[in-house]
């Protein structure tokens, strides 16, 4: 994969000022195609001529619309936590302070459910080509947790405790989009699994 593009290896060089411009200009392409029609009304084409990019070098920095929507993902969670910075959640508890965030996170893309949908749906998709994207996914959620946390090193059973819950986090999701959750079933889901932060942090303390 040439080292421009966005799943590049961490061994690769960073993106010049103008690449990461065009790249983008390209993930806000997808996310504003995405939010009016979802999965299906995201088309390679479609982005490149909105984003102002020749088609193949769209298809240099995201070789599918998979890798592209998990990367536009990716680029939504970071805002997610900036935004989630600039008001950081006041539960008295970690347990609190991430079922906080995390319902934030998930009222932010309620208001945006075709975007989400398509961002859900490409994870789905993915398979072991889309790795690096997905991981990049999974970093940003985790480094979401630990902030709500207040951890800057965590444990191994807290790291383990923060990879179920990013799983539950994104279960609820796919529920709610398939109309199989309401939102307060999400809300007991994701308060009920973050309680294993208080649990895993006792242990710590008694360690």
């Amino acid at each position: 994969m040439p080292a421009e593009a966005s799943s590049a290896s961490s061994s690769s060089p960073p993106l010049t000022e103008r690449q990461e411009a065009r790249r983008r200009r390209i993930l806000h392409a997808s996310a504003q195609l995405a939010s009016r029609g979802g999965f299906d009304a995201v088309q390679m084409r479609e982005v490149a001529e909105s984003s102002q990019v020749a088609l193949g070098t769209l298809y240099r920095y995201f070789p599918s619309k998979v890798h592209l929507l998990v990367a536009t993902m990716q680029a939504q969670l970071e805002h997610m936590h900036g935004t989630l910075r600039k008001k950081p959640p006041q539960g008295d508890t970690a347990a609190q302070r991430v079922a906080e965030t995390l319902m934030r996170a998930f009222r932010a893309l309620q208001r945006e459910p075709h975007l989400a949908d398509a961002m859900v749906r490409a994870l789905t998709f993915a398979d072991r080509s889309v790795s690096p994207e997905v991981d990049q996914v999974s970093r940003q959620t985790t480094v979401i947790i630990l902030d709500a946390m207040g951890l800057e090193n965590p444990t191994a059973q807290q790291l383990s405790a923060v990879r179920v819950i990013e799983h539950t986090w994104h279960s609820a999701l796919i529920t709610w989009l398939s109309g199989r959750a309401s939102i307060a079933q999400v809300k007991i889901d994701i308060e009920t699994v973050c309680r294993l932060i208080d649990l895993t942090t006792a242990e710590a303390r008694t360690e």
